[in-house]
């Protein structure tokens, strides 16, 4: 018999040659899928196939490697019989999907080696994939992050939404102001899809309702719509970490049910022939329309009633077909409500149970109670929504009945258990001029779990918007603190530091968010630190040809990247980051020797169509860039930069390359923020108030390690109190005095010298944002921010610490959160 050499040298050549033999088959046979799919779905061959040919033909061949995990997942959650969490949310912001399923599915190097063989760069094809047009901010991203998380850690679950043509705008600046265009993210097709046809549920809207008594004396109630839209589902898969599990996200895209109106087109009416359907169909066509004419209003409630009621048609007909009677849904599903927009789904429910199924009403209430849920995102009024009675009897007649019944047995409770003047003020109905549906205390009342998205949010959801429903409710509203995807935000937009850590502390870290925590004993390593600012540096690099590319502005890599990229909103306050700016030039230009930190600014972010005022702040920060970037006497020592049409991609280019985190909303203002945690992670130090999630990130990395000024949200409650008007804090500043007086006089407008009056007026006089208010203890922070960075070693260790304690904040955290202690869900990765 022979012998075999089986020590442990041996042995690992062996293991590795085996390896490399799989390796070089999985290559093989990925490189042969994509040409398989280049000649049969694209239909193109390789010597004639352009850079898209190649994006599609290799997003089809991943796509075959996640249909089969799908069907498994799909046929795992029949045979179980498992509860499904249903995840409403009227945005989906899930970015570029080619690097996320290849991440996910560990395919990274094999496709890049696949496609390097047939002359293919997988970084360029990356580069062509459009960002989906699903969302607009914080709310979409955090719906994408908490899809992932649901699939990575094997919880059945369906996002439901709207398949948006063209998105919310795609933003372009001229001449420093914001112009909207519509998004072409479809314009080649997508990929990742797949169209449901025979998945379509009928939606209507208008009409009369009809009370028809039987013969035991119960009333029924048949509504009969004026109209009706079709609902066909387009689905996409979502893939969870390592590709164990995967979950449909189902968007809802509008028909009508005739494509055109023939006997006006044959009368040679060729455009009014098409009027109904376009007016139909326009529910699916954009995100957040203007709502400031009543037609662009009433759409809204469309779109809003629209995927409701799809959704809960789909999620009825689901349960149905598994589990046969609807009596039992509360045990097999839980539905989340993210934010206000779907709240019109709990009558919709109501209508469903009671007039299309025949369920008593107490009993269809008990059942909606213990499944919907509701996580509310933000305290501003224009986010809790409100509709007019009026619209809602003539749009939604049969739900506006409901919403009466509803009101009235919440009422009829309230009174047996609190005083009089608190029940009334918790009505769902405002009648305060013309009578509007509180959205927001709709949701409320019909749920089982309310959860604010940070500590502070949600002691602030207690003690002021829903204080009197928190009263006689007070089990009910409880904290689920926001959380991030790692997979995207550190391992997919920031490789080089995802490689230094796992190579540190070990790749554990890469299924376990918490392991992070090991890399603090590091801190105070200094060759470590050397080689975590050198990745800092090369991802700056990265960003700086970005800039130049797209602005034309060079910037240097070895300045403080100061950067503040969200939607521009007044109480998030761009325009504090703009004064300050301001202030730091004139400064640097009054004394030009002082030795100053070079700095770069960027931002980045959309306005609201119809926000003018926001529209305006951008036009200030771009007329300030003009200012500043072309005045030599700085010397390059401050650069000012706006990245127009701000998205997923944007995001995973600055983040990795930012050295200074804005966080500087007005105190009690931000629900709890996920930039922040995105950029700590990368280690980013955040300059930032008490507010949102920023004070759970001081607590985890730190109070030495973060940047923290002006009021508390207990401050601002009594300064709006006592008075807005900012005379004495400008007095007392002649720094801010002199920055409010340039502006006014135009030194950054000379075409529209009263350009900014209004809002130089505004911070003077109605200082409701406390812009003016914390503009010095801003600046002292800010000087603060410069000096540590001239102490290069202390920087980077502070950095380091902020990437090593948050990882608290992974949405695996707070998915596992949900899952406990909302959806009632035991099983849980």
């Amino acid at each position: 018999m022979l012998e075999t050499d089986t020590s442990p040298a041996v042995t690992s050549q062996i293991a590795a040659s085996s390896s490399a033999t799989r390796d070089r088959d999985a290559v093989a046979a990925f490189r042969e899928a994509i040409l398989s799919k280049l000649t049969y779905m694209v239909a193109k061959e390789a010597s004639h196939a352009r850079e898209h040919d190649w994006f599609m033909a290799t997003a089809l061949a991943v796509r075959d490697r996640i249909i089969d995990r799908w069907s498994e997942t799909t046929r795992k959650a029949y045979r179980d019989g498992r509860k499904r969490v249903y995840y409403f949310s009227l945005e989906f912001l899930i970015g570029r999907m080619l690097f996320d399923a290849l991440s996910n599915l560990g395919l990274v190097d094999t496709a890049r080696e696949a496609l390097a063989e047939l002359g293919v760069s997988l970084d360029r094809l990356r580069s062509l994939e459009p960002d989906a047009a699903l969302g607009n901010g914080g709310l979409g991203r955090l719906a994408a992050c908490f899809m992932e998380s649901m699939a990575t850690l094997g919880i059945a679950a369906h996002g439901y939404g709207i398949r948006y043509d063209h998105g919310i705008f795609r933003q372009v600046i001229k001449d420093g102001w914001q112009h909207e265009l519509p998004e072409d993210w479809l314009s080649f097709g997508n990929p990742w899809q797949f169209e449901r046809p025979e998945v379509a549920y009928t939606v209507g809207f208008g009409g009369t309702v009809d009370e028809i008594k039987a013969s035991n004396q119960v009333t029924r109630y048949v509504w009969r719509p004026a109209e009706t839209v079709t609902a066909v589902a387009f689905d996409t898969a979502i893939t969870g970490w390592r590709g164990a599990h995967v979950n449909a996200l189902r968007l809802w895209s509008a028909r009508a049910a005739d494509p055109l109106d023939l006997q006006d087109f044959n009368r040679g009416d060729h455009v009014g022939a098409l009027a109904d359907r376009v007016r139909l169909e326009a529910i699916s066509r954009v995100l957040y329309p203007s709502d400031e004419t009543p037609a662009g209003h009433e759409l809204r409630l469309r779109q809003e009633f629209f995927f409701a009621s799809a959704s809960l048609q789909d999620l009825l007909r689901r349960h149905k077909q598994q589990h046969g009677e609807l009596s039992s849904l509360a045990d097999h599903a839980a539905i989340q409500l993210n934010d206000t927009h779907p709240a019109i789904a709990i009558p919709e429910l109501m209508r469903l149970l009671v007039d299309e199924h025949g369920m008593p009403w107490e009993f269809a209430w008990k059942i909606g109670t213990s499944i919907f849920n509701y996580t509310n995102h933000t305290l501003l009024p224009e986010a809790l929504e409100t509709w007019s009675v009026g619209l809602l009897e003539r749009l939604l007649p049969r739900h506006m009945q409901i919403i009466h019944r509803i009101n009235a047995l919440h009422l009829d409770g309230g009174s047996r258990s609190e005083p009089g003047d608190v029940a009334a003020k918790t009505s769902l109905i405002e009648d305060n001029g013309e009578r509007r549906v509180r959205m927001g205390y709709l949701a409320f009342v019909g749920s089982h779990r309310v959860n604010g998205v940070s500590a502070l949010h949600t002691d602030l959801m207690r003690r002021t918007v829903f204080a009197d429903l928190n009263a006689m409710y007070p089990d009910r509203v409880v904290n689920m603190t926001n959380g991030i995807s790692f997979r995207r935000w550190l391992y997919q937009a920031n490789p080089r530091l995802t490689r230094l850590i796992a190579d540190t502390v070990g790749p554990q870290i890469m299924d376990d968010a918490t392991k992070l925590g090991s890399l603090a004993a590091f801190a105070t390593d200094a060759s470590f630190r050397e080689r975590f600012s050198a990745v800092r540096r090369a991802n700056k690099v990265a960003l700086a040809r970005l800039i130049s590319e797209r602005l034309g502005v060079s910037v240097d890599p070895d300045a403080l990247f100061d950067a503040q990229i969200k939607r521009i909103h007044e109480y998030k306050r761009q325009l504090l980051n703009v004064l300050e700016i301001v202030a730091l030039y004139h400064a640097m230009r009054d004394r030009p020797s002082h030795g100053w930190v070079p700095r770069v600014k960027i931002f980045s972010g959309k306005a609201a169509a119809g926000y003018h005022r926001a529209k305006l702040i951008i036009k200030l920060i771009n007329d300030v860039a003009a200012v500043v970037n072309r005045d030599p006497a700085v010397r390059d020592l401050l650069k000012v930069v706006f990245l127009p049409n701000y998205n997923v991609s944007v995001a995973e280019a600055v983040i990795p390359a930012t050295d200074l985190s804005e966080q500087i909303s007005t105190a009690g203002m931000e629900a709890s923020g996920t930039g922040n945690m995105k950029l700590a992670l990368n280690g980013a130090l955040t300059i930032g108030t008490l507010d949102g999630a920023n004070i759970e990130i001081r607590e985890h990395v730190g109070a030495a390690n973060i940047f923290i000024f002006g009021l508390t949200a207990v401050e601002v409650e009594r300064r709006r109190r006592d008075s807005i008007d900012a005379g004495a804090a400008i007095a007392s500043s002649p720094e801010l005095s002199g920055v409010l007086d340039a502006i006014a006089s135009g030194a950054f407008s000379a075409d529209d010298r009263g350009r900014y009056a209004a809002i130089v007026d505004d911070l003077r006089h109605r200082d409701y944002f406390m812009v003016s208010t914390d503009f010095d203890a801003y600046c002292k922070a800010q000087r603060t921010v410069g000096d540590l960075w001239r102490d290069q070693s202390t920087w980077w260790r502070m950095a380091i610490l902020n990437t090593a304690n948050v990882g608290w904040f992974s949405s695996d955290r707070a998915i596992r959160e949900y899952a406990r202690e909302i959806w009632r869900i035991d099983r849980c990765g």
